[in-house]
């Protein structure tokens, strides 16, 4: 629509490159509805959830899920705001980032023209770079429907059964894509094929971090029936294994998607690591492989639904007082729904970090419009042609000439003098007070030689690059973004600081709002003493309400704060300060993301293992104190940790959308730094 319809209302015709960055505001609203349902969901169902098991089943001693709870009504409707519509949105922004940044990519990658194989346009290479990702995308939907009908298995099954037989689906989901992935490329791309290579590259990378999920949070394995054991010491022990558990996982994650961002990079590149014209294919490459990872998005999000339809088909039973087998049966498919969700969130979590690699590369491209929509803007304000200093390190060269409908206009070409002290020096001794509002134009006649079709000063034989022909190794010297540059550092600390920052602000939401439901509970019991016999009704509507009113008010403080310090950040420190914030959010947000998720599905499942039986089982000691465990894992797995994920690609997206105003109006830009 923006290519070829846009044009036909009589406005401007867009270039690809302009169509794809703009497209990633709609991954900005994605992922910013995505943070307010994992967010508001999170503290509606953890609110929920932690009342009915702290006073339920630890004071008042009654099953989990039973009718005379006030909150189990509440819990229940949690399952599905916050773990069912919650990793709904979170998957469905992950999908759209990726396909978009890579998209982004792919257009920025044949922009040069270096890498257009001969017989082939611009055009061509470029919109076959777009369509790749997205029709990958379309045929990830068709093989995972496909996957689903492979499930099945036999009544009676243990946890390792029922977990093989989903992986079936998966597995054979994922060969498939792989098959295609050669397919689509060598249509599509016959010259860059080994793109394929890079969508293996995610599948697989999404495959390893599944298992290593499974076998983190499942009680097949030994990491949760040991942590199981450390519950008859009490709930402390609990919760320190717990808590190492969950960072001692986080090794094998970091590894596994370092490796994958290299292999995919490399594979993209056809090993030209240092060719900076391949450099944007490696970035494609990348982002491809994110692509990859979620291409089989539709079968991972039905796992990961399935465990809150059992949780909620346990409470039915438990309501409806059916026998106690049925209430085993749920409760063993439930545990395995903890497992999936878990696994679900390994996906989302690893795919955040190659597609925010993505984006930081998007976000160069629309620093890159940013500098060409800034020197069109003074395009329209100037009479006269000759050269324009707009800042101390960005040139423009104004000429005659023709608009998009062949009426006369200024022409606007941008160039970047980097920031060395030969050319800053030569500058500002000319250029001193000669620029000003109106846009005089600056007497640098003798200092520029263009001759030779080339742009150098003459007291240096420095070259001038121009915006539209700037790699991104250019863009980073220009912005001097390496870990010396201290806006960087800063920046990198600020993201460290709102990942922890994050973190904090939504689990104390989850406690404040989990206080008013504990109170609320407690108050129903007391007042009303014949709920326990069976003679009185719970008022189920006012935890609804008390779960709802606190997940409205909660989000609304982290979603801001999301929204907010990419903006701050970037007006204060300039495009290299919010490469390090993006940097920093993404490397501490990752590590952080998984600790988190994997701690609390660890959690929940030693609870899971002990109500099996071991250690005594139910109504025993240990019990308790895996109930302890579950209840802090609870916000660990189902609020703050699979929001992270969210917040990083988000962080992302907002710099990508206010990139414009951050490389004009930053106070980096205006020379105060």
């Amino acid at each position: 629509f923006l290519y070829w319809v846009w044009p036909m209302f009589g406005f401007t015709p867009l270039t690809l490159v302009e169509v794809t960055v703009t497209m990633l505001c709609f991954g900005m609203g994605a992922s910013s509805q995505a943070l307010f349902a994992r967010v508001g969901g999170g503290i509606f169902t953890k609110a929920a959830d932690v009342g009915a098991d702290l006073v339920g089943k630890v004071e008042a001693g009654i099953p989990e899920d039973d009718k005379r709870n006030p909150a189990t009504i509440a819990d229940n409707v949690g399952d599905n705001v916050g773990d069912v519509a919650g990793m709904g949105a979170d998957l469905y922004e992950s999908y759209c980032g990726s396909i978009l940044a890579t998209a982004a990519l792919g257009v920025a990658a044949f922009a040069s023209g270096e890498l257009v194989p001969e017989g082939k346009t611009i055009l061509d290479m470029q919109l076959a770079a777009l369509f790749l990702p997205m029709v990958l995308a379309g045929a990830g939907i068709a093989l995972s429907i496909w996957g689903i009908f492979l499930v099945k298995t036999e009544e009676n099954a243990d946890q390792g059964t029922l977990l093989k037989a989903l992986a079936r689906g998966v597995d054979r989901s994922s060969i498939a894509i792989a098959v295609l992935a050669f397919v689509f490329s060598w249509l599509l791309l016959p010259a860059y094929w080994t793109v394929s290579i890079s969508v293996i590259v995610g599948l697989g990378a999404g495959w390893l971090i599944g298992k290593w999920t499974e076998y983190s949070t499942s009680d097949e394995y030994k990491p949760t029936q040991l942590l199981a054991d450390q519950a008859v010491t009490g709930p402390a022990t609990v919760i320190e294994a717990g808590i190492a558990d969950g960072m001692k996982s986080v090794w094998f994650p970091v590894v596994v998607v370092s490796i994958a961002t290299l292999l995919a990079f490399g594979a993209a590149a056809q090993g030209n690591f240092s060719d900076i014209h391949w450099f944007a294919m490696g970035l494609y490459g990348v982002g491809i492989a994110a692509v990859g990872m979620l291409s089989t998005l539709g079968i991972t999000l039905a796992t990961d639904a399935y465990g809150p339809i059992a949780d909620n088909a346990g409470g039915n039973a438990e309501m409806s007082g059916l026998e106690p087998v049925v209430r085993q049966r749920t409760d063993a498919l439930d545990s395995l729904g903890n497992t999936t969700a878990a696994t679900g969130k390994g996906f989302a979590i690893g795919s955040a970090a190659l597609t925010a690699l993505a984006l930081l590369a998007a976000y160069v491209e629309e620093v890159r419009m940013g500098h060409v929509h800034w020197a069109e803007s003074v395009a329209r304000n100037v009479q006269n042609e000759g050269w324009y200093k707009l800042n101390n390190e960005f040139i423009v060269k104004m000429e005659k000439g023709t608009d998009a409908k062949g009426q006369p206009a200024m022409r606007s070409v941008g160039y970047l003098a980097m920031p060395n002290q030969l050319r800053k020096k030569a500058i500002d001794e000319v250029w001193t007070d000669k620029y000003n509002t109106k846009l005089g134009p600056a007497v640098i006649g003798d200092l520029i030689d263009e001759a030779g079709g080339t742009v150098q000063f003459k007291s240096t034989g420095d070259e001038l690059v121009t915006v539209e022909s700037a790699t991104m190794m250019d863009w980073m010297s220009y912005y001097s973004c390496n870990v010396m540059n201290p806006k960087v550092l800063v920046g990198m600390f600020l993201g460290a600081m709102a990942t922890f920052l994050f973190c904090a602000l939504t689990m104390k939401a989850v406690g404040r709002a989990a206080f008013g439901m504990v109170e609320e509970v407690r108050r129903q019991f007391r007042e009303k003493p014949g709920i326990m016999q069976g003679t009185e009704k719970p008022d189920y509507a006012e935890p609804v309400r008390i779960s709802t009113a606190a997940a409205q008010k909660e989000m609304i403080l982290p979603s801001m704060l999301g929204l907010g310090i990419p903006v701050v950040a970037g007006l204060l420190l300039g495009v290299s300060g919010v490469m390090g914030l993006l940097v920093g959010t993404l490397t501490c947000g990752f590590c952080v993301a998984v600790f988190m998720a994997n701690a609390g599905g660890s959690w929940d499942n030693a609870k899971k293992h002990i109500e099996a039986g071991a250690h005594g089982g139910k109504g025993t000691p240990a019990h308790e104190a895996t109930v302890v465990g579950d209840t802090v894992g609870d916000p660990f797995k189902d609020t703050s940790g699979p929001s992270l994920n969210i917040l990083i690609k988000l962080m992302s997206m907002v710099s990508v959308v206010v990139a414009g105003l951050i490389v004009r109006y930053s106070l980096a830009a205006l020379g105060w730094f």
